[in-house]
């Protein structure tokens, strides 16, 4: 069934099929698509049917989740190498996939190294390997189908994203039936190369992804090449007005940093100058121009073709001014002894590091007929040290959150309050994300420890139930002190997270002598010494007008500042979950 190519509603589009034939004509073009889709028979349809609209016999071949370097790039064939004495070479995935679709599975749990080599790959179309001693160029032209199964704001690594063009979201684009019939999509691709794009559209496009927030050129190209593949689609020769702006929906929406506004461009033009009545019309009359729509009319028809569910998403990743990749609750342990494995290297499994049998023995292979001369068929291998191979492993440190409340003055009891209230909410997430919540209080002249790192509801119900306030605000005192503690928690393999709630007004210094601009000194050259242990750190600013203070006071810390005058404990949580997203284990729970 072929729906009506000459559509003219882009709000009616069928993005999900209109995404599918992109792919399967000018995938080149395009580069790949980014398709986000939690497992289900809806990605499935969408994935045969872009098999079946497809060159035919191309390869497509699927990347699974932690796939192996050796199975990654190719390299030495220890059996065949084995057999013969000589060095045999195997290809790579992505040399197979030369000539058709590279999908990979669960994008959003890419390494940066897969996810910089697939991407360099892709960018020069070929493949260069140098391990296990070959040497040698593959051609490897591919386009990616990166599966997106991420929750909230995971995302596949930017280097990876940033050469898809197309982005389809089929929780908000459902996808039936392909929208046009393999005989066509055949026929646009071989009309494809004919088709012309005007300097107008190219313009508009670029505009558009400017007012979308774009800095790269690099989605402009990659609309001008969907633009094209949708105008053969549509059996025409020239890109249509109607063509640029499905590409603008498909391309430049998804991707919005923020949100173009031709209202305030209108209420920021200068009134139009008054014209005398006596005063004859121009004999030459400016050309009327109204055929050709304004800058951002493409931007707003493609807002126009998002659905509703979708365009809330977007706007909502847009006003976060991020894109954050979940699962990076703590940071890296280097040398770890356990964790998931991450490749090999060179060393001695007396270390206690784990021996990779496999890939020891590729590196003794091509130097078997050297090593045993004529003794070579016997069935032994001569291994020797040099070729030892230990097992690489990667492993996050679980976090500890460091609360530090001003407890000073008249605002003591509604601050506490609120840390509590954080406190307790955070310490029900702990259960499943194995971490830690910890709270310091300073007041007077002195930063006390109330609440050491626990997970144990019990034993913070007790510590934080008589909390008290009141007093003068030791700000360098307790910076220091949270110095420290962060300090300890980084010896003992975790990774602390710094919340401090206050509202900066020191005026107790670190010698415990009264003075407010001593006391801020002091308080500035604390939180640079915080600073140097590079961990992450967030001020909130509780006083009822943020002022000045904090934002200097976090500048110096390098921390997140975020004035929250009615810092409710909900908020408090949210915030810092911004800066400490949960677990996918956790989140899939």
């Amino acid at each position: 069934m072929t729906a009506d190519p000459a559509r003219k509603d882009p709000a009616g589009a069928d993005l999900a099929g209109l995404a599918l034939a992109v792919m399967a004509i000018a995938p080149e073009a395009a580069g790949g698509i980014w398709l986000r889709a939690q497992p289900g028979p809806d990605r499935d349809r969408w994935l045969a049917a872009l098999r079946a609209h497809a060159l035919p016999a191309v390869p497509f071949r699927r990347m699974p989740a932690g796939i192996a370097e050796s199975r990654l790039i190719g390299g030495l064939d220890l059996a065949a190498t084995l057999a013969s004495g000589l060095p045999v070479t195997e290809r790579g995935l992505l040399a197979e996939a030369d000539g058709g679709y590279l999908v990979i599975s669960m994008a959003e749990r890419l390494d940066p190294w897969q996810a910089s080599l697939v991407s360099a790959t892709a960018e020069t179309g070929e493949l260069h390997v140098e391990r296990d001693g070959v040497t040698q160029t593959l051609p490897a032209h591919f386009a990616m189908v990166a599966l997106d199964e991420g929750i909230d704001d995971e995302a596949p690594p930017a280097i990876l994203t940033e050469r898809l063009g197309l982005v389809l979201d089929l929780a908000h684009a459902p996808f039936g039936e392909p929208l046009f019939t393999v005989d066509a999509v055949a026929a646009a691709r071989a009309r494809l190369p004919a088709v012309a794009t005007s300097a107008r559209i190219i313009g508009e496009l670029c505009a558009a992804a400017a007012g979308f927030g774009l800095a790269s050129l690099r989605p402009s190209l990659q609309a001008v090449g969907v633009a094209r593949a949708l105008a053969a689609l549509h059996g025409r020769l020239d890109v249509a007005d109607e063509d640029a702006i499905l590409a603008a929906a498909l391309v430049l929406a998804p991707r919005a940093v923020q949100w173009p506004s031709r209202q305030e461009q209108q209420e920021e033009a200068p009134p139009p100058l008054p014209q005398d009545a006596d005063t004859p019309p121009p004999e030459n009359p400016p050309e009327d121009q109204s055929g050709d729509p304004p800058d951002d009319v493409m931007s707003q028809s493609a807002l126009a073709a998002l659905p509703a569910g979708l365009l809330a998403d977007l706007k909502a990743r847009a006003a976060s001014g991020r894109q954050r990749s979940a699962g990076k609750a703590g940071a890296r342990e280097k040398n770890a002894r356990r964790g998931r494995a991450v490749g090999v290297k060179p060393g001695d499994p007396r270390t206690g590091a784990r021996l990779g049998l496999i890939d020891t023995l590729r590196a003794a292979a091509p130097w078997q007929k050297l090593r045993r001369g004529a003794s070579f068929g016997d069935g032994t291998i001569a291994v020797r040290r040099e070729d030892f191979r230990i097992v690489r492993r990667r492993a996050r440190r679980r976090t500890t959150t460091l609360f530090i409340v001003d407890a000073s003055g008249s605002s003591a009891l509604q601050r506490l309050g609120e840390a509590k209230g954080a406190v307790q909410l955070l310490l029900a997430e702990c259960y499943v994300r194995r971490d830690e919540v910890a709270l310091i209080t300073f007041r007077g002249r002195v930063a006390e420890m109330v609440l050491p790192p626990t997970r144990a509801l019990a034993r913070a119900a007790r510590a934080l139930a008589g909390l008290a306030g009141g007093g003068g605000t030791p700000l360098a005192t307790a910076i220091d002190t949270a110095r420290q503690v962060a300090e300890g928690i980084m010896r003992s393999g975790r990774t602390p997270v710094l919340v401090f709630m206050t509202d900066a007004r020191a005026n107790i210094g670190r010698d415990g002598q009264p003075g407010r601009e001593r006391a801020m000194a002091d308080a500035r050259q604390s939180a640079r010494e915080l600073a140097a242990l590079g961990q992450t750190t967030i001020l909130i600013d509780t006083a009822n007008k943020p002022g000045e203070a904090a934002a200097v006071l976090a500048d110096a810390m390098e921390a997140r500042y975020l004035p929250l005058p009615y810092a409710a404990p909900e908020m408090v949580v949210h915030a810092v979950s911004q800066e400490r997203p949960a677990p996918r284990a956790a989140q899939r729970a």
